[in-house]
Parts: C-alpha cells; sequence; structure tokens
C-alpha cells in the first residue's frame, strides 16, 4: 500500500493531522513538545484513495545516545518505509532554523518531499508563512489546518503525481469528500488496535504486551520480531503510545502491541501519563492474549497483580513472561516463591502458563510464543454439550449444590454458549440461591476436566423451566 510519512520538528502537528487522516484518534496529541516517540502506522483514506499513514517523532539535532537521539532514529528507519514524506511545519511560529536544517538534509534523501504549512487558520498568518516557507526549497507548500480539516484537496493534488496511475484512477471515481467524519472528537475511544489491518485477507492474534514501567516490554516487543522497531532505553516511561506492529510467527499472523507501563492510578498525575494509561487499558480490552511482562528481580508486585485481575475481568487469554531471568541467582526457589503468589492470588486465572526469558539476550522467545499459540486455542476452544453434562453430572454427584430453603438446589443442565473467553450457560432450580463458592467449585472442576488452564472462564445460572407454573 502507498505509504505516507509525516515528519518535522516537534509539536508542529503531525499526530493531530496522523488521527485527522486516519480517522480516528490513534496517537496522544499534547501541547508539550515530543510526545510521540516511537513511530506508528495506521491506514487512512485521502479522497477515497487509501494510505498507510507513518506518524513520526519530531526531528532533534542528536546523534548520541539520549532520548533525542534514539526518537531521530526511529524517525529514520519509518523514512525507509514512505514512498512520499510530508515535511510539516508550524504557520504560526514561522519556519526556524531547525526547519531549515531537516529541509536541506531532506533534499539528500532518496524520497519526494512534499511541504506542508500546519495552522494556517487565518489567510493573515498563511499568506505570512507560506510567503516564507518557499525558502527551504521543497517547492510550493500546502497550507493546512490539522484541527480543522482544511487544505486535505490540496494536499491530495500534491500528493497525486506520485500515487500508482491505478489507484488514481479509483480515488477519482470517489465522491471528492475527504473519507472521515467531520468532528474527529466523536471518534475518541474507537477502537484503534483493531490495528488498521493492510494486509487484506489475515487474520491475526491481537497479542498485547503489558506490565509496569521498565520492565522490558519494548525489549521483548524488538526480540520477537528481530529488530529495533520501537525505541529502547533505561528511563522509565519511555513508550507514551500504544504501537501496533505486524508480525508473522509460524506461519500466523500477529498483531503486536507495545504499550505504556502501567502504575498505580493514584501515582498518575500527568495528563500525558493519563492518556497513556487509557490507551494501554483499550489495548487489553481489544486484544486476544496479553503477555504480562514481570522483572525476575521484583516479580508480582501488588501492580502485576492488578493488571493480571483487569486482564481476567476483560476475559483475556494471559500468559506471564518473567523477564531479566538471566540475573536471578537462586532460579529454583525464584520460581517457586512465583508459582506460589500466583496460585494465591490469581485464582481466577489456575494454571496461567509462565515463561522465563531474558528478551535482552532473546533467549526462552520461541517457548513464549509456543504458549501463546497455545492458549490462544483454549481460549477459542468449543466443547460439546454431551461431554459436559456427563462430567456435570459426576460433579453433582461428588458435591452437590447447598439446599435452598430447605429443597435440594438442583444443577440439571449445561452448555458452551461462547468462545473467547470460553462462557458456558448452567441451569438451575434455583439461581438466585446458587452460593458463589459452588459457581467457583463448577469453574475448577470445568478448567480441570477440559484443559483449560490459564483461560478466564466464564459462567451464566439460568432459570429451569417449572413445569406446574
Amino acid at each position: 500500500m502507498f505509504t505516507l510519512a509525516i515528519v518535522g520538528r516537534p509539536n508542529v502537528g503531525k499526530s493531530t493531522l496522523f488521527n485527522r487522516l486516519a480517522g480516528k484518534k490513534l496517537a496522544i496529541v499534547d501541547d508539550r513538545p515530543g510526545v510521540t516517540r516511537d513511530w506508528r502506522e495506521a491506514e487512512g483514506n485521502l479522497l477515497g484513495h487509501p494510505l498507510r499513514l507513518l506518524d513520526t517523532a519530531g526531528l532533534e539535532e542528536s546523534f548520541d545516545d539520549s532520548m533525542e537521539g534514539r526518537m531521530r532514529k526511529q524517525t529514520e528507519s519509518a523514512l525507509k518505509q514512505a514512498d512520499v514524506v510530508l515535511f510539516l511545519v508550524d504557520g504560526r511560529a514561522g519556519i526556524t532554523p531547525m526547519d531549515e536544517h531537516f529541509a536541506r538534509w531532506l533534499r539528500k534523501q532518496k524520497v519526494p518531499v512534499i511541504l506542508g504549512v500546519n495552522k494556517c487558520e487565518s489567510d493573515k498568518a498563511s499568506q505570512a508563512a507560506l510567503a516564507e516557507a518557499y525558502g527551504l526549497g521543497l517547492g510550493d507548500p500546502v497550507p493546512l489546518s490539522a484541527e480543522h480539516g482544511e487544505g486535505l484537496h490540496d494536499l491530495y493534488d500534491m500528493l497525486k503525481p506520485h500515487l500508482p496511475p491505478e489507484q488514481v484512477e479509483e480515488g477519482e471515481d470517489e465522491t471528492g469528500e475527504f473519507g472521515e467524519p467531520e468532528d474527529i472528537d466523536a471518534l475518541e475511544g474507537q477502537a484503534d488496535y483493531e490495528f488498521a489491518d493492510v494486509i487484506s485477507g489475515e487474520n491475526p492474534v491481537k497479542l498485547a504486551i503489558v506490565g509496569r514501567p521498565n520492565v522490558g516490554k519494548s525489549t521483548l516487543l524488538n526480540a520477537l520480531i528481530g529488530e529495533e522497531r520501537v525505541m529502547t532505553g533505561p528511563e522509565a516511561g519511555t513508550t507514551r503510545d500504544a504501537i501496533a506492529v505486524r508480525w508473522t510467527y509460524e506461519g500466523q499472523g500477529f498483531r503486536l502491541v507495545d504499550t505504556a507501563g502501567l502504575r498505580k492510578k493514584a501515582r498518575v498525575i500527568d495528563p500525558i501519563e493519563k492518556m497513556a494509561t487509557d490507551d494501554t487499558l483499550r489495548a487489553i480490552r481489544l486484544a486476544q492474549v496479553v503477555v504480562l511482562v514481570l522483572d525476575a528481580n521484583n516479580p508480582l508486585e501488588k501492580q502485576d497483580l492488578t493488571i493480571a485481575q483487569h486482564v481476567a475481568e476483560e476475559g483475556r487469554a494471559l500468559v506471564v513472561a518473567v523477564n531479566k531471568w538471566d540475573s536471578v541467582k537462586d532460579k529454583k526457589r525464584a520460581l517457586a516463591d512465583l508459582d506460589d503468589r500466583l496460585s494465591l492470588s490469581l485464582a481466577q486465572l489456575a494454571g496461567v502458563p509462565v515463561v522465563t526469558l531474558s528478551a535482552l539476550k532473546g533467549e526462552n522467545t520461541d517457548r513464549l510464543m509456543q504458549e501463546v499459540l497455545h492458549i490462544y486455542n483454549k481460549w477459542n476452544a468449543r466443547i460439546a454439550t454431551a461431554p459436559l453434562n456427563r462430567w456435570l453430572a459426576y460433579t453433582e454427584s461428588r458435591h452437590p449444590a447447598p439446599a435452598a430453603q430447605g429443597r435440594p438446589n438442583r444443577v440439571k443442565y449445561i452448555t458452551q454458549i461462547k468462545t473467547r473467553p470460553p462462557t458456558f450457560a448452567v441451569w438451575v432450580s434455583r439461581p438466585a440461591d446458587l452460593p458463589e463458592e459452588y459457581k467457583r467449585y463448577l469453574i475448577n472442576n470445568l478448567r480441570d476436566e477440559f484443559d483449560l488452564p490459564g483461560v478466564a472462564v466464564r459462567l451464566v445460572v439460568r432459570a429451569s423451566k417449572n413445569p406446574y407454573t
């Protein structure tokens, strides 16, 4: 698919334009510069023409291993995938020396560049900014307002000569209107990690990598795909946006999502961190399998358990990855302690798979993916009604439900009503009087009998019909 990369110095409106073209609020937007750190992609549509969009970090004049230097490397990596670069400058601030520096750099690249002047809401301001922008030597500038969706027809006219001829013809058959809702704010909270599948016909497993800050989530994603796709570093909170990456493992498509670290809610004060936390929680909700990354030197803090419980409540499949395992001295004792804490504190996901690994060294990542595929299949499991009812009869005969008002509370029938997660309906004489303890007894026995370890199993209790009413 034709790829457009949006680049520019920090805080010129790249992420706002990215969201506008994508038709969804995917990237975190804030007035402070440097919010975007990793480049992210999504499908967009401009005048009926589909585009693969790349949102990049602000260009910085840093070439070392600092945060800014690593952000610059991420942007350069995105440019290698682009068919056209949209170089965005700020029409209100005017052309800065940094804009001039990067314009000279872009002129040396082997990729066509379109110059966009953003924040051109008023005629007077836009005329002054446009006149100044000609001095960058990148051709005619396009006046834009990413916030209000203005100038997009002009942008398409500049992009059109670079599009494949057959796709230009398809685009011109459309209505001529920009293909996105007028009110971009109405899109807040819509599914972004439906991952805007670029490859048609594939059925990817949606896999979210979550955990506390600085446990190695981004390092793990890079180790899995074998390249430096997302930025890593010693600083906690390096990742802000939830970054979705397409990947194939043993013939199965995946959508890997690297997320921001989750801290205790009371500690999240900064608005950007709040948005990043919301992004992570939404990624969990829209995932199918969640990998919870723990630090082997400090595993299963209260926040880790809170995240795991949230995954269970959302009904996602869970795999626990214990990172930095190479730094643990007494591995046998550490693993035993971890198993004990999981069994005591995470009973609703009894038997959750645990994989020890070193993301930095790329050790044991294959075993992690095997567990992911295994639990994904369990999460999709469907059990026939006949064996379920044979199991129910045997289970109730061993341990009948407590009597209700002096009468037996018969558990009569069970069937599976959905998968993902496995959900069962059971018919009972008096459902309101069935204790929670007995429901847990049924769920635990279901999990053991039908080999569903580590999967959230849901039980819906329904009333049996009374033939005398």
